[in-house]
């Protein structure tokens, strides 16, 4: 489980029998391709982010567990009811899903399709705007103006963020 996103990302941990748990307990804090992808720290991080997140899609409270972000503060959550992943999303106030697992989520969609995951693209030409900047554990890149207040869609909107910062000021605007 999880070879083909290791492989992907770089990464030399070679458990060919690794479960979620295991996967994730390696993850723990990684910071991935350039600061693209990255998990959570520990078990109280992500409990501090269930708290932001889900008071901001409280329709999630009940059936969806987070465990990674990304570099636009997007959150990764895995639905219990129907395994789902769930991309809960503070610059468009929205939640996305794709018909996933967790593994295939990781081990096809990331590596197969990185611009519809992980918003590759867009990364790299805000990464090559901003002189190859590495995002820290704590940062996102949001939109200055949010696209659901009608911010254009492109790297002249976006700004380095700390991301509870960003969440915090999207939050009250997504309830508008």
């Amino acid at each position: 489980m999880f070879e083909n996103f290791l492989r992907f990302v770089g990464n030399t941990i070679s458990d060919k029998a690794m479960d979620y748990t295991d996967f994730f307990e390696k993850m723990k804090g990684a910071t991935l391709l350039k600061g693209m992808y990255r998990f959570f720290s520990g078990e109280e991080e992500r409990k501090k982010w269930e708290k932001i997140v889900f008071e901001t899609f409280p329709n999630y409270r009940d059936y969806a567990e987070i465990f990674a972000f990304d570099w636009l503060g997007r959150i990764f959550a895995s639905n219990y009811k129907d395994e789902k992943i769930l991309i809960m999303e503070p610059g468009t106030g929205e939640v996305l899903s794709a018909p996933m697992s967790i593994e295939e989520f990781h081990d096809n969609l990331i590596p197969e399709n990185p611009q519809d995951s992980l918003a590759a693209n867009f990364f790299n030409e805000w990464y090559e705007k901003n002189n190859h900047y590495v995002l820290k554990h704590n940062e996102c890149v949001g939109y200055i103006i949010p696209l659901f207040l009608n911010g254009d869609d492109n790297v002249d909107n976006l700004e380095i963020s700390d991301m509870e910062v960003y969440w915090e000021i999207m939050m009250p605007l997504i309830h508008l």
